[in-house]
């Protein structure tokens, strides 16, 4: 099985309108689909890669030109500071989980099997979504399901988690949907379970920091001229890059 199928392949090469001989940074490396394809169109040119998730390091590509980097991209500067690789040419970011992060049943990251509520991109990260469940307060619960999920019912939301985990904790996927079933609308189940997963998970791997912390660095990063090429998946992530490139 593919590990990640790399979307708007196209799109992103076009963006980044690589020179063969630059200096590039795929800050979301993954299963490697984007890096090979920037990889493909160098030539003296160089290529960074991040990503902190153990899984990804049995992806990389067999080049001394290609230097695969273990950490968060919230460490970039500091990083290609290191390999005196600043500035650079472009930066690719393609945000949220990969498909392989969603396969994986024991991360937690999906609706589909019941698994330990984990959601950690780095799987060294401390708090899980399970801690974060069982822990926050029914307020901070109601403000992560709302500002991260956008969820129409955050406060019956999190008093209903409020209330179960007094009973027995949450751990699992299937502790955490019958905990909640009461919440959810007929007929959207997914959408809500989505939506609930997808608020969880910004908050364990603070996705939304992270984002910050990337595009302010881009500017000190990026030659002028560089270009920045950002894939996002839900309006919150697209807000904050069209905000911040306006």
């Amino acid at each position: 099985m593919e590990y990640h199928k790399p979307v708007l392949l196209k799109d992103c090469i076009d963006g980044l309108n690589i020179n063969p001989e630059g200096t590039y940074v795929d800050v979301t490396f993954g299963g490697g689909g984007h890096s090979r394809e920037i990889f493909r169109h160098l030539t003296t040119g160089k290529l960074y890669a991040f990503d902190q998730d153990e899984d990804a390091m049995k992806n990389k590509i067999d080049d001394p030109r290609f230097i695969l980097i273990k950490q968060n991209f919230r460490f970039l500067k500091n990083f290609l500071k290191m390999y005196n690789a600043i500035p650079v040419d472009g930066i690719l970011a393609d945000l949220g989980v990969s498909s392989h992060q969603f396969d994986e049943a024991d991360r937690g990251f999906s609706t589909r099997f019941d698994a330990n509520l984990d959601m950690r991109m780095d799987q060294n990260a401390k708090q899980s979504a399970a801690d974060i469940l069982n822990t926050y307060s029914e307020e901070d619960l109601k403000r992560i399901f709302k500002l991260y999920g956008e969820v129409d019912n955050a406060g019956r939301l999190a008093f209903a988690i409020f209330h179960a985990r007094k009973e027995k904790p949450i751990n699992t996927v299937n502790e955490l949907k019958t905990a909640i079933e009461k919440c959810v609308k007929r007929g959207r189940e997914n959408q809500y379970y989505a939506q609930v997963f997808q608020a969880l998970r910004i908050e364990v791997n603070k996705e939304l920091e992270v984002l910050q912390e990337l595009l302010l660095q881009s500017l000190e990063i990026l030659k002028p001229g560089g270009r920045l090429v950002v894939i996002s998946y839900h309006s919150l992530e697209d807000r904050l890059v069209k905000h911040f490139k306006r």
